[in-house]
């Protein structure tokens, strides 16, 4: 609830123009989140965002009866709030453009052309800053009111590897020689509507797509192996990783380093006329 609650109110605080008074209908619930947050059991940098993106609502918003009672048990939960970088203020800000990467769409397209599934690999181990880094790229990824709803769970111990990798499907041909999986995790726990019982597989696998980036530019190979929806299947993998009942295996991302002379598929792929219409243009 604090997660998406601190993100509804950014969404709040950036709007043009900013109404306020706003939020009324969930600021009480948001401050009472927050203050149990600051009690303990939560990371430090999730609870500065949530103190900043507070201070600056309560800074903005115009004397009101459902929001003055609530700026004392701000200022208090504030207080036991650990700075973790006294230099950032996690806020709504508008973007520097100066500050942009420079990184030319011939960079992007010559990435997702050379990135292909690899499948045959070398026998070295891949170093745990290198796969960090690569989820540090998947975690800033979009998701739904930020909530980030998924785990990483790394597999490099090379026994573990091969009870794994048995597990989906499609991976008879090439499992025996794979250095380490990803499992991506979706948590349900991050949603109290049904309605978004399937969001998990959405902001999951756009974390899987920038964690495969991710390993593409620092010279490793991935494969993306589907997970099938088969009981049996999802009870071993819960039995395995020792899921909770809110647990979903998303997908299992083979990698390592590429063995340079194991090939490919060419994977030809759709034009853009085929895959891309404007405005209920026709099939």
């Amino acid at each position: 609830m604090l997660r998406r609650n601190v993100h509804r109110l950014e969404k709040g605080l950036l709007m043009r123009p900013r109404r306020v008074p706003f939020a009324l209908n969930y600021i009480d619930e948001t401050v009472s989140a927050y203050a149990r947050a600051a009690e303990g059991g939560v990371q430090g940098r999730e609870l500065c965002w949530a103190r900043d993106v507070l201070n600056e609502y309560m800074a903005v918003t115009p004397a009101h009866p459902a929001v003055d009672p609530l700026r004392a048990t701000v200022r208090d939960a504030g207080a036991k709030v650990a700075s973790v970088d006294a230099c950032e203020q996690m806020i709504p800000y508008v973007r520097r453009m100066e500050d942009a990467p420079s990184i030319t769409y011939e960079d992007l397209l010559g990435l997702a052309k050379f990135r292909r599934s690899v499948r045959w690999f070398l026998p070295k181990a891949v170093p745990r800053e290198m796969v960090e880094k690569a989820v540090l790229v998947a975690g800033y990824s979009p998701t739904a009111c930020n909530r980030q709803p998924y785990e990483f769970r790394i597999i490099d111990d090379p026994e573990l590897v091969k009870e794994a990798i048995k597990l989906p499907m499609g991976t008879a041909g090439f499992a025996h020689q794979v250095p380490a999986l990803a499992i991506v995790v979706g948590k349900q726990r991050n949603y109290f509507k049904e309605r978004d019982r399937h969001l998990i597989y959405t902001d999951g696998s756009l974390a899987i797509m920038s964690f495969v980036y991710g390993l593409e530019v620092q010279g490793l190979g991935s494969c993306c192996i589907n997970w099938p929806d088969i009981e049996d299947r999802e009870e071993k993998m819960a039995s395995f990783l020792g899921l909770a009942p809110d647990e979903r295996p998303i997908m299992l991302v083979a990698f390592g380093f590429p063995d340079p002379e194991g090939m490919v598929a060419y994977s030809g792929k759709k034009p853009v006329s085929v895959i891309c219409k404007y405005n209920f243009e026709a099939k």
